[in-house]
């Protein structure tokens, strides 16, 4: 496993693969790695030649500097973490490496990217499509994994690719979930135990918009009426939004007959904030209930 930190080192790595017609899998993290992200590396050992993982904090995508000092970052564990897994690279780039001085180049992509998620963190899509891009350009991969659970950004990275015709495809990896049916997240470490167990609440309400699905609801009304019943019952969760859209271009809907739509929803514990989502009629996510621990594919 070679650390890479420059991006030179990284382009030519990339261009000698290309030579030797090896195909790249890129997955692009903010470390604190767990066991979605672990998921994300096997799939693209399974689909590729050579794996290159990122792992570079962007502060693009925080509102703010106490947000950016708040996140995880523990390197040295993540490189003990990829170990085991046979990472090819592992490309670990500076600030000043990504936005050198004078950098002046943005991209964004207009899909609801300042709803939502972007709500909270107006210039966060912006961030993360231009990261993306620069990846893009570095690496040339022929696969970019990204996570479902992060809906909002891989539809947005997806529109990105179409409008731009990057000749990159993103695979979506299910949501990987603790027993409890908890969504892993390295923000789940902020929480404290009574706010842990009252986390539980976030897939319960999924699970009873799925079975309004299931029996044929199709109004997204009532859907979200039966997830915010769960919700509201819990009095250590602060709903921020709950959303019922397309998969495509986030376009909220009414209902979700024969359309891929998906619910998304975020909620507050104390200071803590965590995202969750389901997948309805999109065949494109396998997996719509998420991989539990212990359960996932090695």
């Amino acid at each position: 496993m070679e650390i890479i930190t420059r991006a030179p080192r990284l382009r030519s790595v990339a261009a000698k693969l290309a030579a030797e017609n090896k195909s790249i899998g890129l997955v692009p993290t903010m470390g604190a790695l767990h066991e979605g992200h672990l998921q994300m590396i096997r799939e693209a050992q399974r689909m590729t030649d050579v794996v290159i993982v990122t792992i570079f904090v962007n502060p693009q995508q925080f509102k703010s500097e106490a947000a950016l000092r708040a996140y995880p970052r523990d390197l040295a564990q993540d490189m003990e973490t990829l170990k085991p897994l046979g990472v090819d690279y592992v490309f670990t780039p500076s600030e000043t490496e990504m936005y050198p001085d004078g950098f002046a180049s943005w991209v964004e992509v207009g899909v609801h990217d300042h709803e939502l998620e972007g709500a909270q963190r107006p210039d966060h899509f912006r961030g993360a499509a231009t990261v993306l891009t620069i990846y893009f350009n570095l690496v040339h991969p022929k696969f970019v994994f990204m996570g479902q659970k992060d809906a909002q950004q891989t539809i947005i990275a997806k529109k990105m690719v179409r409008d731009l015709h990057s000749p990159v495809e993103i695979i979506v990896t299910p949501i990987v979930r603790e027993a409890d049916g908890v969504a892993v997240s390295s923000r789940n470490a902020h929480l404290t135990p009574e706010q842990r167990k009252a986390l539980h609440v976030m897939p319960r309400a999924l699970r009873a918009a799925e079975q309004l699905f299931n029996q044929g609801e199709r109004h997204a009304g009532k859907l979200v009426k039966a997830m915010r019943k769960e919700l509201d019952a819990e009095p250590l969760a602060r709903v921020d939004y709950i959303a019922v859209t397309d998969t495509e271009h986030l376009d909220p809907l009414d209902d979700v007959k024969d359309k891929a739509s998906i619910i998304s929803l975020a909620v507050y514990f104390g200071d803590t904030r965590l995202i969750d989502n389901l997948i309805l009629n999109d065949m494109k996510f396998k997996a719509r209930a998420g991989i539990r621990l212990g359960e996932a594919k090695t």
